[in-house]
């Protein structure tokens, strides 16, 4: 008994040093939603693509800064749902096509964070 406790213990170490470690990014299962459905595309980037792309993609993080892109709304689509070889990974099967749109969108608006 004494050694589970003494693993368990460890467990949120091991977690937190394995974040770190410089393995390439898998995309996560996401509930998938209908087409037609409004998602709560703030959540979803911070859940999701916040990981990577800082302050909510206006900074850039381990990936790049998404406010103000230069990149068209195909790249974009195309980066999402294929990703980048050991940068990002692809989520064309976790997210449908209205989610990128909704995603796109949400790149496309973002401004400078107050305070």
């Amino acid at each position: 008994m004494k050694l589970n406790n003494g693993i368990m213990s460890l467990l949120p170490v091991m977690l937190a040093g394995s974040l770190g470690c410089g393995a390439p990014a898998q995309a996560q299962p996401a509930t998938a939603a209908p087409d037609d459905t409004q998602v709560d595309v703030h959540q979803l980037f911070a859940t999701t693509c916040g990981w990577c792309h800082s302050d909510g993609g206006r900074a850039a993080g381990k990936g790049p800064q998404l406010m103000d892109t230069k990149r068209d709304d195909e790249f974009i689509r195309n980066r999402i749902k294929n990703g980048k070889p050991g940068a990002m990974p692809a989520f064309g099967t976790t997210f449908s096509d209205a989610q990128i749109d909704q995603i796109i969108k949400y790149i496309r608006e973002l401004k400078r964070s107050e305070g």
